[in-house]
This record gives C-alpha cells, structure tokens and sequence, in this order.
C-alpha cells in the first residue's frame, strides 16, 4: 500500500518557512507617530500666533472704543468719534486679517513640506521592506524546494 503524505506537516513546514518581519510594520508605526508629532506642532503654533492676533485685535478694539464712550463736548463729537472708531476698525480688520492669512500661509507650507518628506520616508522604507521581503520568500521557497526534493 501507497503511504500518503502528511499535507499538514508540509502546511506547516512551508508556513514556518515564510519569515513574518515585524520591523517594517515597526517602521511604518514610528513615521506615522513622527508625523503626528510634527503635524501637532504646527497647528499649535498657528493657534497660538491666531489666538495673540485675536488677542492684540481685542485689545485694540476695546483701546479704540474706550475713546468712543468718553463724554463729548458737543452732539457731533459723538458722530466724529464713532466714525473714527469705523475707520480705524477697517484699518484693523485688513491689518489681522491679513496677518491671518501669513498664519495660514505657513501652516500651508509645512504641511506640505511634512507631506513630501514623509512620502519620501515612507516610499523608502516601503522598497526596503518589499525588497528584503522578497528575498526573505525567495531563501524560504528555494528551502521549502530543496526538503520537499
């Protein structure tokens, strides 16, 4: 009689035979969390440039109102003051807004020069792990080949 094979045993020969490397994954973990770290510093810093804009435009409003409330000589002095009050409000708003936009430009910028620079980090470490993982299978196959010979 005809012995038969053990499948099982060749399932599990050619299975441990096939390395499992963690280190890309290791990798992988580490550039994503370098990433977040580096992604949190720049909004952190563009809340806290926007919140002493916000703070400075706040200060200035209520600077430039104080003189708004302040008792006037005669009725037209009022008018006189709320127009320079509107005046130096459009002045402001054009100044922070436009101090807004510098803000944002930056985060802009390092955002994409974070983006690039990680691609670039995850592209190579990507090539590395396929390469070794090929050769890692190609050993593993020409060994599963020669002691199934």
């Amino acid at each position: 009689m005809a012995k038969t094979q053990d499948y099982t045993k060749m399932m599990k020969d050619m299975m441990g035979a096939f390395p499992v490397d963690m280190s890309a994954m290791q990798d992988a973990f580490k550039t994503q969390a370098a990433l977040a770290d580096k992604m949190s510093k720049v909004a952190f810093e563009a809340a806290e440039k926007s919140t002493e804009i916000s703070a400075k435009w706040t200060k200035d409003t209520l600077a430039k109102l104080s003189t708004v409330t302040a008792v006037k000589e005669e009725p037209a002095d009022y008018g006189k003051a709320m127009t320079d009050f509107a005046s130096a409000q459009a002045e402001m708003a054009a100044e922070n807004m436009a101090a807004f936009a510098e803000v944002a430009k930056k985060v802009q910028m390092e955002t994409v020069e974070l983006m690039l620079a990680t691609g670039k980090d995850i592209s190579e470490d990507a090539t590395a792990a396929v390469k070794k993982a090929t050769a890692d299978v190609t050993a593993a196959a020409k060994k599963a080949a020669a002691a199934a010979k």
